[in-house]
């Protein structure tokens, strides 16, 4: 008998969603066979059986979210005759998580680690927090060793009266009724915890800037053909972005960085994520060293990962180690937004549609394509004025792309 758990299909995934089992109970299976699909918080990827046999119990349904090293299937071999699927189950609940996708075959019980969060705080303040419900694990201590004193609670309390509870009416259900119950699960529901926790941790500034595109507009037509004809590829504004983007961040390093704990980390890759809208969400795949691809490269690059994106084809490389994300709208006519930050980075760049404008020219007054940049960045990491410099850099490079953006 042979347990199949969920397995770990990444360094930080705790959970996975349940898309499709492959196979029926009671039908024969190989090792290596594809068992079930599983959508993590960035991928879809098929799970092959652990070994040969037949598929004795599916104990979990579609659509269910299951815990990493969670008993969700059992594999007998031909003629053997198991225990109820119940003793198996608790069986199985006093093993240790298996190690990313194994499977294990249940032997000795091992109880799991009992992990202990300690909080420290002094006896009043415990007292002060217990009476006025307040979590203590949700209060920053400023004592010694960041322990929780009296005032930490205090201050706590008063936060708490200031936030009034509003109960939300549900509509009346002759005014309202529900066309589609969409699930939050998945990509979906990683992409809402991740830019929850983003907004509410990551101090978000806004700056804007107005690019004057007409000579990448010329380089680009100027070129297209002669690219499609020898590279079989057709080159798209957004890859010109990652190009220019990469150069910028370059000759800018700290806009390129991460926050953790109390450093900052400046890194010496440039991956450049690419915000591709799927079906039921968003997902970023990204271009690595992207400052050492030319334009042709960047472009064959971004179509691989933007045609495995809609196919759900994404490795987790494809989608890991990003350092700065760009975010494009406009191809949906959308002049200027502001994107939320990708954690861990440390700024994204929104950008907005290239449409014909009226610009000052020498005194004149002239038509010329422009385009809206917004480089959301946190501002614990980096203030305005470094940001600042790399949007100018940016848009310097857009204006005068004859050196920079040359097409090899």
């Amino acid at each position: 008998m042979i347990n199949v758990v969920m397995p770990k299909l990444g360094l930080t995934m705790k959970d996975g969603t349940i898309v499709k089992w492959l196979k029926k109970e009671g039908e024969t299976i190989e090792k290596g066979e594809p068992l079930l699909e599983v959508e993590t918080e960035k991928i879809t990827a098929e799970v092959e059986a652990p070994a040969s046999g037949v598929l004795h119990n599916i104990l979990t349904s579609e659509g269910s979210i299951v815990s990493v090293g969670e008993l969700i299937a059992i594999i007998a071999e031909p003629g053997e005759e198991l225990p109820p699927p119940e003793e198996i189950i608790e069986k199985a609940k006093k093993l240790v998580a298996a190690p990313i996708s194994e499977v294990e075959e249940i032997k000795k019980p091992v109880p799991p680690p009992v992990v202990e969060e300690r909080v420290r705080i002094s006896p009043l303040a415990r007292k002060l927090a217990k009476e006025h419900k307040i979590d203590r694990m949700k209060i920053k201590g400023t004592g010694p060793d960041g322990r929780i004193v009296k005032e930490d609670v205090l201050r706590a309390i008063e936060e708490a009266k200031a936030i009034p509870a509003v109960p939300i009416a549900a509509p009346p259900t002759e005014l309202v009724r529900i066309a589609e119950v969409v699930p939050l699960t998945g990509i979906r529901r990683t992409t809402a915890e991740r830019l929850s926790q983003s907004y509410r941790e990551a101090v978000h500034v806004t700056l804007t800037t107005e690019v004057d595109m007409t000579e990448t507009v010329k380089l680009r037509q100027r070129r297209l053909p002669e690219i499609e004809k020898g590279a079989k590829i057709s080159l798209s504004y957004t890859d010109i972005l990652v190009k220019a983007v990469a150069i910028a961040l370059k000759k800018n390093p700290i806009i390129n960085s991460m926050l953790e704990g109390d450093q900052i980390k400046i890194l010496k890759n440039i991956n450049i994520g690419v915000a591709v809208a799927i079906e039921d969400g968003l997902i970023v795949p990204v271009i690595r060293n992207a400052d050492e691809k030319s334009l042709i490269e960047i472009a064959s690059c971004l179509r691989d990962l933007t045609e495995k994106a809609k196919q759900r084809r994404l490795s987790l490389d494809d989608v890991s180690g990003g350092t700065f994300t760009i975010s494009n709208l406009g191809m949906f006519e959308v002049d200027t937004f502001r994107p939320i930050i990708n954690p861990p980075q440390s700024a994204i760049l929104g950008v907005g549609a290239i449409k014909d404008k009226p610009v000052v020219v020498n005194g004149q007054i002239a038509i010329r394509p422009a385009m809206t940049l917004s480089l959301v960045f946190d501002h614990r990491v980096f203030n305005g004025v470094p940001a600042a410099i790399f949007l100018k850099t940016l848009k310097e490079i857009l204006e005068k792309p004859h050196g920079y953006l040359d097409i090899k």
